[in-house]
């Protein structure tokens, strides 16, 4: 938790609220220790300077498996990206809680985005959720 407040300090969500609060909501959904540090930590790569290696340093490794799944590389097709979390219980729980909190659309009251944008944005979370629970019954 210390790790994530640190990394993300002074980051904004799309409203001006601070990034942090993103993490801890996935985190609060999470029905273990290891997925709830990879709730918190699954931004931290991908939007911060922490590194993999620092991460490795400091846990163990199945939370940094599931930060690496969890960390969309610059170039890597999207839905390419979310077929890599597929199967990864740990990464893909995660993920799913994470689809859903950026999909909410009453956490953009007051600074909604246009149409255009949101309905982007609905189509790529959908996508995404789909891959992810394509074959469960």
């Amino acid at each position: 938790m210390r790790l994530a407040y640190e990394a993300h300090a002074g980051q904004l969500d799309k409203c001006g609220d601070p990034y942090v609060f993103h993490p801890f909501h996935l985190a609060e959904q999470m029905p273990d220790e290891t997925s709830v540090c990879v709730a918190l930590l699954h931004d931290v790569v991908e939007d911060t300077a922490v590194t993999l290696d620092d991460l490795a340093r400091a846990f163990p490794p199945q939370v940094v498996e599931g930060v690496r799944l969890l960390t969309h590389e610059e170039g890597t097709d999207y839905l390419d990206y979310v077929r890599a979390i597929k199967g990864h219980p740990i990464a893909e729980r995660v993920k799913l809680a994470d689809l859903a909190h950026n999909a909410d659309e009453s956490r953009y009251a007051g600074c909604l985005p246009s149409d255009a944008v949101l309905e982007k944005r609905r189509r790529k979370y959908a996508a995404a959720r789909a891959v992810l629970l394509e074959g469960q019954g």
